[in-house]
């Protein structure tokens, strides 16, 4: 007689499954406000459109974590990840004028190690929390034959709102506007299967080994946390201070600035104005990557960008206090010119 075979015999651990939902349940009350209208363990969220507005949009968008999640393998460090995927999708929001409302995680995993669990969904609420979001709820998945031993992938969902009148959508860009850059926080969450290569491969180091130019290991160097800007531009966006924005990913600043600005216009970006951190020297000079291809791949120590107008500009820059800088201008014709970059 065959023997009786169990999901668990298969993979899947139900009783672990249990254990680290109900571990989760003071993460969610904790990142939660009062516009949540349910609990762990309901089918959906329920959230309250916030009241206070005459024509209120709401804004939505989903992003992953990309191959920077192989890193956290390495190293067992799973911490900042979900903080990666938060802040991410919370600047893709951003940019068209929109604050977070909830945000909504889904985890799917090889072998479910509640540990590891707790730690990643622990740094989506933290992320959830820093930027003013309820966690809503999310989705843990156990997929043994899909997914390899220790590996898992990370996804994430933002629901934000926005006045109408007040949506950045690029139509008040005109040629003469001026750009002023916000510094990232290292890679972000783009670019990382040349960076792997090029550190673990390239460079022969380890997650642990000291990253050249840094007081840091190479895992803590690839794994800084993905900025939210948040915090730092709604004041100007209260004031009607920007007229667009562009969150700097995955094509650097010739793939991102384009998808804001109207159709005729271009961008001058100054390369000039910056210095790239040193991760970026580092990955260019160990890779023998061309400039032009650094510039396509990573966002080269530029994180976010806004669009002003000139008689803005100053009032603009001394509100960061020294948090950001002239980037350049916008331009008739098409594309973004990288001056200084051959």
């Amino acid at each position: 007689m065959n023997e009786s075979l169990t999901y668990k015999g298969a993979g899947v651990d139900l009783d672990a499954a249990e254990r680290a939902k109900r571990s989760l349940a003071p993460l969610l009350d904790a990142v939660g406000d009062e516009n949540t209208l349910s609990g762990l363990g309901a089918f959906g969220g329920l959230y309250a459109v916030p009241g206070g507005m005459a024509e209120p949009v709401l804004v939505a968008s989903a992003d992953g974590v990309g191959t920077k999640l192989k890193v956290a393998f390495a190293s067992g460090r799973h911490g900042t990840v979900g903080q990666d995927l938060v802040n991410h999708c919370v600047n893709d929001i951003l940019v068209q004028g929109a604050r977070p409302l909830f945000f909504l995680d889904y985890l799917a995993t090889g072998d479910l190690d509640e540990g590891v669990v707790s730690a990643v969904v622990g740094g989506v609420a933290r992320g959830c929390s820093e930027n003013s979001c309820a966690l809503l709820g999310g989705e843990t998945a156990q997929m043994p034959d899909f997914y390899g031993a220790g590996e898992y992938d990370l996804a994430g969902f933002v629901v934000g709102v926005v006045e109408r009148s007040r949506i950045l959508d690029g139509s008040t860009v005109r040629a003469g506007d001026r750009l002023v850059a916000l510094p990232s926080s290292g890679l972000h969450t783009n670019g990382f299967t040349l960076a792997r290569t090029i550190v673990f491969e390239r460079m022969g180091l380890t997650v642990g080994d000291p990253f050249p130019g840094e007081s840091a290991t190479a895992a803590e160097v690839l794994l800084r946390v993905h900025r939210s800007y948040l915090e730092t531009v709604w004041p100007l966006l209260e004031e009607g201070a920007v007229s667009a924005m562009a969150h700097v990913t995955g094509g650097g600043i010739e793939g991102n600035l384009p998808r804001v600005l109207p159709e005729g216009l271009g961008a001058r970006v100054d390369c000039a104005t910056w210095t790239p951190e040193n991760v970026f020297r580092q990955l260019g000079d160990a890779g023998g990557v061309a400039a032009r291809e650094m510039y396509r791949v990573f966002n080269m120590g530029v994180g976010m960008i806004l669009v002003v107008a000139p008689e803005r500009e100053g009032a603009v820059l001394a509100a960061l206090g020294g948090d950001g800088w002239a980037l350049g201008e916008v331009v008739r014709g098409a594309g973004v010119q990288l001056e200084g970059v051959e």
